[in-house]
Formats: C-alpha cells, structure tokens, sequence
C-alpha cells in the first residue's frame, strides 16, 4: 500500500490547541469496524459502550517535562535541550537546537546553574550524548526548570502541566503523552469499575518518533522507531481469563494496542513480557489481543492512522474521517475521541 493512501484533507482550524475544561466531555465518535457505522457520542458515554465482563487496557507512562532552555557556559548563547531516552542514571540522548556545532565537551547551563551539561559524543542521526551534573532528584530538577514537549502542531503555551498527563499516570519515561487517556477522569473510571468492567495496566514510553513523518513511498517500506514498554504479569493474566470468558480486550490508545499486539506475537495466552517494540501494525496485520479501540483523531499518512486502519479498514476509517471534517470534531492529541468497536 502508498503512503498516499492515508491521506485525507484537514483544515487547519480543527487542531485543538488546548484541552477542554472537562476531561471527558470531549466528543466521541463510535465506529463499528465491521459495517462501517457511525455515531455520535461525548467522551462520559463511554461506560455505555463497554460491557461487563470486558477488559479496558491502559498505558500508565508519564511524561518527562523534556524541554530545558539553557545557555552555553562559555559564550552565553542560548540552548534547547529536547530529552529523548535515558542511557544511564546522569547520561541521555538529546535533540539540541541549534545544535550543528556542539561538539564533544561543549557544556551547557540550565536555571542559572541548577544543572550543567557536557556533551559526551554525537550519535543517531545527529543527537548528543549528555551527562547531567545536578544536586538532588533529577525528577525534581525536571519538574522545575523542564516544559512539556507538546507537538509540533501545538502552538499555545499549556498552562497546567497535568492536562498532558493521564490521571492514571505512573511510570516517567515519554516523550509524549498516550493522548486517547487524557480523556478519563477518576470518576469515569470508578464509574467503569462500578458496571464489572476489568482495568488493567501495561507501561509503553512513548517516544517523538511518534509524530515522524512516513517518507517511504511504500508503507512495507517505513521503519518504525522503538519505544520500551512492560507487560506486568497480572495484566497478562486479565487478558488471558477475559479472552478465556468470551469478552472483549479494549485497548486505550495506539500505544497500550502497540504493547499488547508486540506481547501477542508469541501467540495467546500471553506471558509477562518487556523490552523494546518497533512494531508496525497496518492494514493486512492481524491483531491477536485487541479487540476494540479507544484512539484519538490521527495526523494524516502517519503509522497512527495505519494502526487504527489495519483494525477498522482503511475506507472506513477515511470516512469516518470525512465525516469529523464535516460534523467539525476536533483533531489530535488535545482533540476528541473515537471508539472503534
């Protein structure tokens, strides 16, 4: 299949900006995978889509406040320093900008010197290799001079660094959020529990190569960035008793769907399992875990709009798509929300 064959026309105007005061009172458009139907729904509906007996399957990562600006220590120019993945307890894989010129040794200056940098070595792509000198937690150093790294196609300032994080939140590691979670609320959840409805938990570190572009021609062609992820033993083992009983496993997100498809290919019943996963699922992959979908509204020709195709049919999704165009649904990470069922 082409890469142009995902690609559908959206407005400008639809790519949410920033989140809705309500968690859940975002739209929900409910697709049937089989027939193609659509309905219209909000986010709080959710419990009348789900039955008892199911398994909803979220990813608990939380988001590194990974932005830091910063200054050269010896000219005072200014840095950006982007977080990507954590090699050692002070050393990490960073995106700078501007960057070109930083070399092995170059040393960087953040929050008038609660943390400095030294560059150890340029490695993938161009990114460095940087050790952190700081006192303390370096979570707390985060918390304090880090910004969230929102997407490229958010341009407001976020206010309150929560709205980027679940409520369910837990392990620090991403990059950027498991969006589809950002809609529930501790009450819609315990209002989930209250109907019989299984929760279970696996841990996916989302990384930037999720908003990378597809460049390949041929979407066979497209190789897929890794990201660390944790099936626990007893999500494995709800999966494992839901499947046995007949009922659904309903994954919240492209990221819990990605960790339970990647657990999966060693076949059911599934064993604990971790590592890293470059799974790419798109229309002709079978999945074997999932069986519904809770996703969000997904950039054109990217592997998030192939994951969602290759579960519900790539027409189908193009015209659900269509018709969030025309009904004005509101896109992306701080957008509404689709059931695929």
């Amino acid at each position: 299949m082409k890469t142009s064959d995902f690609y559908y026309d959206l407005p400008e105007e639809l790519i949410a900006q920033e989140p809705l005061e309500r968690r859940d009172g975002s739209r929900l458009m409910v697709l049937d995978k089989k027939s193609g139907a659509v309905e219209h729904r909000h986010f709080y509906d959710i419990t009348d889509m789900l039955e008892e007996g199911d398994a909803l399957i979220l990813n608990d990562t939380r988001v590194l406040p990974a932005r830091l600006y910063g200054v050269k220590e010896d000219t005072g120019g200014a840095i950006e320093f982007l977080l990507l993945n954590k090699h050692s307890l002070d050393t990490w894989e960073v995106i700078l900008r501007p960057g070109r010129r930083a070399k092995p040794g170059a040393r960087f200056v953040f929050g008038g010197g609660e943390l400095r940098a030294e560059i150890l070595e340029v490695i993938n792509e161009g990114n460095r290799l940087v050790r952190f000198e700081y006192e303390g937690l370096f979570e707390n150093i985060l918390d304090k001079l880090g910004e969230m790294p929102l997407p490229p196609y958010i341009t407001k300032k976020l206010e309150d660094k929560e709205r980027y994080q679940t409520v369910y939140s837990k392990h620090t590691g991403s990059a950027a959020a498991p969006t589809a979670g950002l809609h529930f609320t501790p009450e819609l959840l315990e209002r989930i529990k209250a109907k019989g409805i299984n929760i279970g938990y696996v841990t996916l570190h989302v990384g930037l190569g999720t908003f990378r572009p597809v460049k390949a021609d041929d979407i066979s062609d497209h190789k897929m960035h890794s990201e660390y992820y944790v099936l626990p033993a007893e999500t494995a083992e709800l999966i494992n008793s839901v499947k046995a009983a007949g009922k659904r496993v309903i994954s919240v997100g492209t990221t819990a769907a990605r960790t339970l498809e990647t657990a999966g290919l060693n076949g059911l019943p599934l064993k604990p399992a971790s590592g890293w996963t470059d799974i790419f699922i798109y229309p002709g992959k079978e999945f074997r875990v999932a069986d519904a979908l809770i996703t969000n509204f997904h950039l054109p020709e990217s592997t998030l709009i192939m994951l969602v195709s290759a579960l519900a049919g790539r027409e189908n999704v193009l015209r659900a798509y269509e018709i969030a165009v025309k009904e004005k649904y509101r896109f992306f990470s701080f957008g509404d929300a689709m059931f695929i069922k």
